[in-house]
């Protein structure tokens, strides 16, 4: 009997794959799921770790399809042009030509050195700094 709830509930809730407002103008998404603050709703942690893992594999997927070369590049450097795309979207990354040419070089001072000679330093100044560092010497940040 439980098991017909899941699609009771689809039929009577609707299924929307992003955030919408509900007759009552909280925030809702998925199946009935109150995610409005004013309400007491939101994501659990798991949740939270699950959307993160699935966006970091379709940009790891996005990427590789993209720069053929990335899957050879180390971890650490991997990281850094994933947390780029994560910010400015896997377009925005590729719109760094000068910066990507280094990297699939080995030059990663010159990488970056290109990384914070960008609009997207000026704007998220720390960020750029920490990931610019880490694109240099190869070290989490």
């Amino acid at each position: 009997m439980i098991d017909s709830l899941p699609s009771q509930l689809r039929r009577d809730e609707g299924v929307r794959r992003s955030a919408y407002q509900d007759h009552l103008g909280y925030w809702t998404i998925g199946v009935g799921r109150l995610i409005d603050e004013r309400k007491g709703g939101g994501l659990r942690d798991s949740e939270i770790g699950l959307l993160l893992a699935n966006d970091i594999e379709d940009r790891v997927r996005t990427l590789t399809d993209a720069l053929p070369w990335f899957a050879g590049l180390d971890p650490i450097r991997q990281a850094v042009l994933l947390n780029m795309a994560f910010q400015l979207g896997t377009a925005g990354l590729l719109a760094f030509t000068t910066t990507l040419t280094h990297v699939r070089a080995g030059r990663y001072i010159e990488a970056s050195k290109a990384m914070l000679q960008s609009k997207w330093a000026t704007q998220t100044p720390e960020r750029a700094m920490r990931l610019a560092d880490q694109m240099r010497d190869g070290q989490w940040r």
